[in-house]
């Protein structure tokens, strides 16, 4: 048993399993929506708060799971995760009402938030730097293979067995998960004994739950006020004047026991990785959000059709990855990471050109394709690259901070992203619905346009076949309604995609500044020549 605990790829394929859960539960979850809606007669906003609650407590608490584990050992963290996950799927799958649902799915966020930061340094701790492309690769490769299964194995499961199921499915893995960390991961723990700074923790999680609060409720509350005189904005200003004064505390605490060691951000590769992954995470959300609609909404495909055509590029990725760990070997990971930004962009753009109205589901096949390919090369020599010069004691704070950013911009493309679309999609709905208006009775013409016009005060109906704005009207004038929603969603979609975009190419840009292996070692001979 001990020489199990031992190796490496032992422990590897336990946190790889955790992963594997937490990640699939996700996707599960976004295809399952409808059933809970019918389930527990819940409403839309409701449901949204199932993904936003688990998103939520998962962002905030990420840091602070990070100095966890640096004071309890990482196997020891990583197994608290897995239970309290497992359990919040159990209460999940047993809430009677939208309120312990979501409640349970916010429990589920604090086991994933748990969780997550402790896999980083043990494979910093357990693997030398040459071989770390490759277990970055089984990273890249499981989390692809989570986005596959969760359409399909939800789909099934949803249909077969009620929504509930696919949280029950968590209960037996996370159980094996908890048994397997214990036999395999050794417990690893610092030479010396940590402190939790408890008044940077409050600052920190007060601060980022204001900011990420604010951005995912922003559009719900048409950025105005929430309740009595709090509104969104001084939300979220509150929460970045928080944010300062934690930064300024952890500055006045660097000498002793830091929640946030600022010694990372000395490292100019983790600070250029760190812009580059919170790209990710904004332009794969930005990207995503408005093509799922459209694959749905405008093409009228079911959700499980729609998770096969994107699985598309999940699947590229996978053995992209592979590759790209071999060839990571050899040259610097820099020089595989600003080809994969351009390419990820470049599909992306192909996507964004053959959407249309009566496009076909395999039209973005090239897309998906080459966006794959570019993300294979993005995730390795991302984390190899930026982790590299980091010693192993930074590798807790350096997790959760890579986490924490990472999840910002998926919640900042959320709502920087969702609040165009919807801005260019109120516009072109009204343009749309004026140019149409000519081919209706007369009786009808005002009743399409002032309906479309108000769609976005009275709320975007966007499932498919849907009109876009709950008309009633004759079925032969509601076709026209539909094709005016349709065109005008199309229309909205195309200046959208340009926002991922362009920030690919931006964070293409910052890469090049990363510093290669042999351009490291040369300024640290110079520097030890001066000394």
């Amino acid at each position: 048993m001990t020489r199990i605990r031992n190796h490496p790829m032992a422990a590897l394929s336990v946190l790889v399993l955790g992963l594997f859960m937490t990640l699939l539960d996700l996707t599960i979850v976004n295809i399952a929506i409808p059933s809970i809606l019918d389930g527990l007669h819940a409403s839309l906003d409701q449901v949204l708060w199932v993904l936003n609650a688990y998103s939520l407590l998962y962002a905030v608490l990420l840091i602070t799971s990070a100095r966890l584990g640096d004071i309890y050992g990482p196997r020891n963290v990583f197994a608290v995760g897995v239970v309290i996950f497992t359990i919040a799927s159990g209460f999940s799958a047993l809430a009677q009402d939208p309120t312990q649902l979501i409640v349970s799915r916010a429990l589920q966020g604090l086991g994933a938030a748990v969780l997550a930061p402790q896999g980083l340094p043990l494979m910093m701790s357990l693997f030398p730097v040459d071989r770390r492309g490759g277990v970055f690769a089984i990273y890249g490769t499981v989390s692809g293979l989570a986005v596959i299964a969760g359409p399909t194995v939800g789909g099934f499961l949803v249909s077969h067995f009620g929504w509930r199921s696919i949280f029950t499915v968590n209960l037996p893995i996370g159980v094996l998960t908890v048994v397997l960390a214990f036999l395999m991961i050794p417990d690893l723990r610092p030479g010396r004994r940590h402190r939790l700074d408890l008044i940077g923790v409050a600052l920190a999680t007060a601060g980022l739950l204001g900011v990420i609060y604010g951005l995912i409720e922003g559009q719900r509350y048409d950025w105005g006020t929430v309740t009595g005189f709090v509104t969104i904005p001084e939300m979220i200003g509150a929460g970045i004047v928080l944010l300062a004064f934690f930064l300024y505390y952890q500055s006045r605490r660097q000498g002793s026991e830091p929640l946030l060691s600022f010694e990372i951000f000395k490292d100019r590769n983790f600070m250029l990785a760190s812009v580059v992954i919170s790209v990710m995470g904004f332009a794969i959300l930005g990207l995503y959000l408005p093509l799922t609609i459209y694959l749905q909404s405008v093409l009228g495909l079911s959700a499980i059709d729609a998770g096969l055509t994107i699985a598309v590029q999940p699947l590229v990725t996978m053995f992209a990855s592979g590759v790209a760990a071999g060839i990571s070997q050899k040259i610097s990971g820099k020089y595989l990471l600003m080809p994969g930004l351009l390419a990820l962009a470049l599909g992306s753009g192909y996507i964004d050109w053959a959407a249309h109205v009566n496009s076909g589901r395999w039209d973005f096949l090239p897309g998906l394709i080459l966006s794959g390919l570019g993300m294979g090369c993005i995730w390795i020599p991302l984390f190899s690259v930026g982790t590299r010069d980091l010693p192993a004691h930074l590798a807790g704070v350096a997790s959760g901070v890579i986490n924490t950013i990472q999840e910002l911009g998926g919640v900042l493309a959320s709502a920087v992203v969702g609040a165009f679309l919807q801005n260019r999609l109120a516009l072109a709905l009204h343009d749309r619905a004026v140019a149409a208006s000519g081919q209706l009775p007369q009786q009808y013409r005002a009743q399409l346009v002032d309906g479309f016009s108000n769609a976005s005060h009275t709320g975007f109906e966007v499932g498919a076949g849907q009109t876009g704005a709950g008309l009633s009207l004759p079925p032969q004038i509601a076709a026209i309604a539909h094709s005016v929603f349709t065109n005008a969603f199309v229309d909205a979609m195309h200046p959208t995609l340009v926002l991922p975009i362009a920030a690919l190419v931006l964070a293409a840009a910052a890469a090049t500044f990363i510093r290669t292996r042999r351009a490291a070692t040369a300024m640290e001979e110079r520097e030890a020549a001066v000394a």
